[in-house]
């Protein structure tokens, strides 16, 4: 097996490139679900195949059914675009084949991850004692957050949710904003709480929380209290209002945690960081490497600013395991996982490679791009945009000198035309009970050029369809 090493990552080496090489004239799959699993559908065999073979037969019935999430037209989703220094060094991760649960299994995982965890505080500008747990992404990173949230809250009137778990415990009242997003409400599901057991909070035509309305929830409750806050709204990139709203929840001895799974990215930048004052005043946040960072999948933070307690809530402890000593970080403290990959070295690499310069250049260079893409389409009759494009989000409606129905249906048709054709990919969205076009800038690769050609293309997609219906 050993003879073969070179040759098969060599060969997997350049089975990637290649995919990135190709120019991509279409960004959708070639074939959807049901077509691609037709393809796979077989007995396994009984005698082994030879690696090489394998790794040919993965390429030739992965790629078909693969979007080409990588390339530069791609805003369907709040999808990084996996930039190769990240995915050079998520090579050696799988290689290395390291558990980073503690700093005895792999010192080089722990001590990375301690290194990362420290540059990310000081980019985001948030507390340098907080602490840094490396999960899969802000799905994790706020179940982790809230698990803790909740745990210290209950503590704080004398009971152990740990150790005795959540029966006959004092309730906990979770308010949170009417447009916060789904991943929220499951982590708070996972962890008893509740998807419809909070108290909603209106919002504003951005999908801010209001903050007469957030005072009037905080002040009519008794008891523990967790305060859930937005650092980008998943249609239109709005920002709270933290240094209102933090405030009036900590009169009340809340937890605030904010769910910023790639608007707390802003903070890294100069141009940006305006939006969101007072976010760091939080006691725990959430937010993605695999989005605004580059990094490749199964890259998420959760920050916590009482280490302590962030620790209290996630450390698996077992006579087999070793201790840290003073100065020592096991990773499994920090996370629900004890047995992982060592997701804090594609996170060190992205950010040694940008710099804290590229970082900001990253995350102003989609926000300009957007500003361009709404910026155009607003210029087309019967294009209406329907947010403040102060970060990467646009969404638009088509038809605003139509009915309401038909301004619908031709949102819809719009849209489908364009991941027909797949030059770019797009995808739809509610917004306030109407369809719209969700419009993601999220890709390192996006420039000027590119977000004019976006936005012309979504144009005359839209003038076609105005012609052939």
């Amino acid at each position: 097996m050993a003879d073969g090493i070179d040759a098969l990552f060599a060969q997997a080496a350049h089975l990637a490139a290649g995919f990135r090489h190709v120019d991509p004239q279409l960004h959708r799959p070639q074939l959807q679900y049901q077509e691609c699993l037709a393809t796979l559908v077989e007995d396994l065999q009984e005698e082994t195949l030879s690696m090489e073979d394998v790794l040919l037969q993965l390429v030739e019935k992965a790629e078909p059914g693969l979007h080409r999430t990588t390339g530069p037209s791609f805003f369907g989703w709040v999808i990084g675009g996996s930039h190769p220094m990240g995915v050079a060094a998520d090579f050696l991760t799988s290689a290395w084949g390291q558990n980073a649960g503690n700093h005895t299994a792999s010192p080089a995982a722990a001590s990375f991850e301690k290194v990362a965890a420290t540059w990310l505080l000081d980019v985001l500008g948030l507390p340098a004692q907080s602490s840094v747990g490396f999960v899969t992404g802000a799905t994790v990173a706020n179940f982790s957050c809230l698990a803790t949230a909740r745990g210290e809250v209950l503590r704080r009137v004398g009971w152990n949710a740990d150790a005795d778990g959540l029966f006959g415990a004092p309730p906990i009242t979770v308010i949170i904003g009417d447009d916060a997003h789904t991943t929220v409400f499951s982590a708070l599901q996972f962890l008893g709480l509740g998807h419809d057991r909070v108290v909603r909070v209106a919002t504003d035509p951005q999908g801010r929380i209001l903050a007469s309305r957030f005072e009037e929830a905080v002040n009519k409750t008794a008891g523990p209290t967790i305060a859930i806050l937005q650092a980008g709204q998943l249609n239109t990139g709005a920002f709270d209002p933290f240094a209102e709203l933090i405030p009036v929840a900590r009169s009340r001895d809340a937890w605030v945690h904010v769910d910023g799974a790639f608007g707390l990215w802003a903070k890294a930048s100069p141009s940006t960081r305006h939006l969101c004052p007072g976010v760091e005043l939080a006691d725990s946040w959430a937010t993605d490497g695999h989005k605004w960072l580059q990094t490749p999948y199964d890259s998420g933070y959760a920050i916590v600013r009482d280490e302590v307690a962030h620790r209290r809530a996630m450390t698996i402890a077992a006579s087999y395991l070793p201790i840290a000593a003073e100065g020592e970080r096991d990773p499994s403290h920090y996370v629900p996982e004890l047995s992982r990959r060592a997701r804090g070295f594609a996170t060190w690499a992205m950010m040694k490679h940008l710099g804290r310069n590229g970082i900001a250049r990253l995350v102003e260079g989609c926000c300009s791009s957007a500003r361009i893409i709404a910026e155009h389409l607003s210029r087309e009759s019967g294009v209406e945009i329907l947010n403040d494009v102060d970060l990467n989000q646009v969404i638009c409606r088509f038809g605003s000198d139509l009915s309401a129905t038909d301004a619908e249906d031709i949102t819809r048709r719009t849209i489908a035309r364009l991941q027909r054709e797949g030059t770019i990919f797009v995808t739809g969205a509610k917004w306030r009970g109407i369809d719209v076009m969700r419009i993601s800038v999220s890709n390192y690769q996006t420039d000027a050029n590119t977000a004019m050609l976006a936005a012309e293309t979504v144009s005359a997609a839209f003038r076609n369809e105005r012609l052939d219906n």
